[in-house]
């Protein structure tokens, strides 16, 4: 099977700092070759909120005693940390002959899958606010007021290659959220998949979670 269709090698860092892991997505995608398979990365980092390339700093309310990292990914403030699991794509979009929006379309339904796999019906996107988004709250189910963010996208493309990825809540304190305009978004509910129900181990989830971004990178 070739590179381009083939599987995606994983890779399992548990508990890693994010600095030292975005140190070695950078080095990773700059020593790749254009043989280089491309990669998974299952993280759950230590808590820290991470500032997009854009972003702003007006958008983290109170860090306290919560680090703040800015990295080069797109995107505005978001937070990481225990019962959250990450994916990190190292990918070779242009080997594959994926456009950056349609890699972005691509693993928004990766995690629509895997929320409607564990029982989480109405999961879905919302216009010019990348993510995936649950009905919760007691507004209108039709309602925008109504959805709240339980998965987050940020990327970074260098040369046709990608790195950054996916943040999924599984299980975690949310309250740092609340120290944050999420996304850049005031007021924006997040919520994570423990609080809506499910009972199910990080890396059960996270295998998942690849197994649907293996299926929709390789169709």
């Amino acid at each position: 099977m070739s590179l381009m269709h083939g599987p995606i090698l994983r890779q399992v860092r548990r508990s890693a700092g994010y600095a030292q892991t975005l140190a070695e997505m950078q080095q990773f995608t700059r020593d790749r070759f254009a043989t280089t398979p491309d990669a998974l990365w299952q993280v759950e980092h230590p808590p820290v909120f991470t500032l997009g390339l854009a972003g702003k700093e007006m958008h983290i309310l109170d860090a306290g005693d919560i680090p703040v990292v800015r990295t080069e990914r797109g995107g505005q403030v978001t937070y990481h940390g225990p019962g959250q699991i990450v994916i990190y794509t190292l990918l070779d979009i242009r080997r594959r002959g994926i456009f950056v929006k349609d890699l972005v379309c691509r693993l928004e339904q990766s995690l629509i899958n895997t929320l409607t796999h564990y029982g989480l019906q109405g999961a879905t996107r919302k216009p010019q606010a990348p993510g995936v988004y649950v009905p919760y709250g007691d507004a209108a189910p039709d309602q925008e007021a109504s959805l709240a963010k339980i998965a987050a996208i940020g990327l970074k493309v260098s040369q046709g290659r990608t790195y950054h990825g996916i943040a999924l809540n599984l299980d975690m304190d949310l309250a740092p959220f609340s120290r944050i305009n999420p996304c850049g978004y005031e007021g924006l509910q997040t919520v994570d998949m423990a609080t809506m129900g499910v009972s199910a181990s990080w890396q059960e989830v996270a295998d998942s979670l690849c197994d649907q971004i293996d299926q929709q990178l390789t169709a």
